[in-house]
């Protein structure tokens, strides 16, 4: 690991005075970054894949973003909360138990009571093209360089939202499960407070893989506001990994249905470990909403979901493997009680 510089922020006007470096001209690496649990960050810190100068520790906000609050409106959580803490609390798992889900079956035990909500949702792919610094060709992590995982080991990467550029996949459950709701996001930056859709906060890689969210340089994340609604009980989260524990998805699913007479009134659908960022399903929820729900039904929705993915190399199984997750997380959702 590099040498680096350590700060606390006490409040939040210290930290984003602390963070407010500029951004390398090629925004590959800001030279601060924000530091929470240091669940991915410090990995990577090790791996000599970022390499900032300064972390400005941000735990000392944890009292004014660290809240977990179900109102009428919505669940409100703050950025701060551990993921531990979230998948346990009585109110999330009652009436959003997709959200609870996502993280109980992410990591293991330890990280979860570490990490950080905000950490959790801005973590990276685990391509081994990436992290491995022996391998040059990697525009994720050296602009230009080339993707050596387009004809290289590439099994549990993106089959959507890919480029010629990259086909990393995002890694994340949680993510999953906020992009499926219509969470938003809070930021706190320089220029001021704002509010923005998930499904905005991460890009795709186009030609730029390098830049893999829309956040400002020094902005921090506050929290997250997911709103209510009548699908929010009838949710879940479906993970299908190589093992049962403490892996990665290859395929996942967040789900989340409005019923009403054996008629889906809503739908909403999330797909994770097949796509290059947390991947809202609109077309398989414009195939479901209005109609009786059936298992055709569902599997007409999951052919829609998939209807653009890529193949490539050993990711040809991905996509039958994402439809089938998909039909049973639907499946198992319309069988819920509520």
């Amino acid at each position: 690991m590099r040498p680096f510089h350590y700060e606390q922020a006490a409040d939040r006007a210290t930290a984003l005075k602390l963070a407010g470096a500029p951004a390398t001209p090629s925004h590959v690496e800001a030279p601060v970054q924000y530091l929470a649990g240091g669940t991915t960050l410090i990995d990577l810190m090790k791996l000599d894949v970022m390499r900032p100068t300064t972390l400005v520790d941000i735990n000392g906000l944890a009292r004014e973003y660290g809240e977990i609050r179900a109102e009428p409106a919505g669940l409100r959580l703050g950025a701060l909360a551990r993921m531990s803490d979230v998948a346990a609390d009585p109110s999330v798992r009652r009436d959003y138990p997709v959200i609870a889900q996502s993280l109980e079956l992410a990591a293991s035990p330890q990280l979860r009571n570490m990490a950080s909500l905000g950490g959790n949702v801005l973590q990276r792919t685990r391509c081994t093209y990436f992290r491995d610094t022996s391998w040059r060709a990697c525009n994720k992590r050296d602009p230009g360089s080339g993707c050596a995982a387009l004809e290289g080991v590439n099994r549990r990467l993106a089959i959507l939202g890919v480029s010629d550029h990259c086909i990393a996949n995002y890694p994340g459950d949680f993510a999953v499960a906020l992009a499926a709701l219509d969470a938003t996001v809070d930021l706190e930056g320089p220029a001021g407070r704002r509010v923005i859709a998930f499904e905005d906060l991460h890009r795709l890689p186009g030609d730029t893989p390098h830049i893999e969210t829309n956040l400002k340089p020094g902005e921090l994340i506050t929290g997250f506001t997911v709103p209510a609604g009548p699908w929010t009980r009838r949710s879940l989260f479906l993970k299908v990994r190589d093992r049962e524990s403490y892996e990665f998805a290859l395929a996942s699913a967040a789900v989340a249905l409005d019923l009403a007479g054996g008629v889906v009134r809503e739908a909403r659908v999330g797909l994770g470990g097949v796509a290059a960022k947390p991947w809202r399903a609109h077309e398989a929820e414009a195939h479901l909403q209005g109609k009786p729900f059936s298992e055709a039904a569902a599997r007409a929705a999951a052919e829609a979901a998939f209807a653009q993915a890529a193949s490539g190399g050993e990711r040809s199984f991905k996509a039958e493997l994402g439809r089938r997750t998909l039909v049973r997380a639907l499946l198992q959702a319309h069988a819920m009680e509520v």
